[in-house]
């Protein structure tokens, strides 16, 4: 028998609920072998994050070589990567790898609002990571920063999904949950041959504050699937139903004075 081996490349959060602990308990929860190249210590909780120290770029490439090249990976997800020179070296890593399956969750601000990504990263991140990516998941805030300018609805969202993925990655989602109402649809544009698809992923907002690591979790969700021989758009569907379902229970629970965490484990832990 083989796992399904989902490996993230992400900032570790001492609250745990978002970043590499997010990862891991998404993958566990959905049936694969979680694998980490930690590329930043945060000290982090649910009010928001205090401190970061960033992991030397030759120590991650050497994370990244020794999980690859013993163990390998089906799909890996990446997430918090500071600064250019580590955006540089992972996909260098994932280049040299061949790492087919490929989620870019483009993590630039915190639930929190502080700021994750440094200026001279966002080039980099356009121009190393974007082409490498099977799917790219950025929020409405990161989106913008991506593309240079605001988004202000969700009628927006096709044209900025479609945009982003003339940058190089084969999928794009833009995630509507900065947005205002009851719902929180978002935009999936994706490439089949040479026509470019797009579909509005439906959503239902849920009324809570715990709110902590949805991005990561909902990259990792669709990393999962990816590894398991979905469709991006199969994936994207069902990461979106276990992100709802995560919202969902965890809306129940207190921890914590600030943005809680969802419940990673809603499906079999009542």
């Amino acid at each position: 028998m083989n796992y399904i081996r989902l490996l993230t490349i992400a900032g570790s959060d001492s609250g745990g609920g978002a970043g590499i602990q997010a990862d891991l308990k998404t993958f566990s929860a959905l049936g694969g072998y979680g694998m980490s190249v930690v590329t930043a210590l945060t000290a982090q909780n649910t009010q928001g994050v205090r401190a970061i120290h960033e992991a030397p770029p030759a120590f991650v490439a050497q994370q990244l070589d020794a999980v690859l090249e013993d163990i390998g990976a089906d799909a890996v997800k990446i997430g918090m990567l500071a600064s250019a020179a580590l955006i540089e070296v992972v996909a260098a890593g994932l280049r040299k790898h061949g790492v087919e399956r490929i989620v870019l969750d483009p993590v630039m601000v915190a639930t929190s609002g502080d700021r994750l990504l440094r200026e001279d990263a966002i080039d980099a991140l356009r121009t190393e990571l974007l082409p490498l990516a099977t799917i790219v998941t950025p929020n409405v805030a990161e989106a913008e920063v991506l593309l240079d300018r605001p988004l202000t609805s969700e009628e927006e969202l096709r044209r900025a999904a479609e945009e982003i993925l003339a940058m190089g990655p084969r999928a794009a989602l833009v995630k509507a949950g900065h947005f205002q109402g009851d719902r929180s649809d978002d935009g999936l544009a994706w490439r089949e041959g040479e026509e470019v698809l797009f579909e509005s992923i439906e959503g239902t907002r849920v009324a809570t504050q715990n709110t902590h690591g949805t991005g990561c979790t909902l990259s990792s969700a669709i990393a999962a699937w990816l590894g398991r021989g979905a469709s991006v758009p199969q994936a994207v569907h069902a990461a979106k139903r276990y992100l709802q379902g995560a919202l969902e229970r965890g809306a129940a629970y207190t921890l914590g004075h600030g943005h809680g965490p969802i419940h990673h484990f809603h499906a079999w832990w009542k």
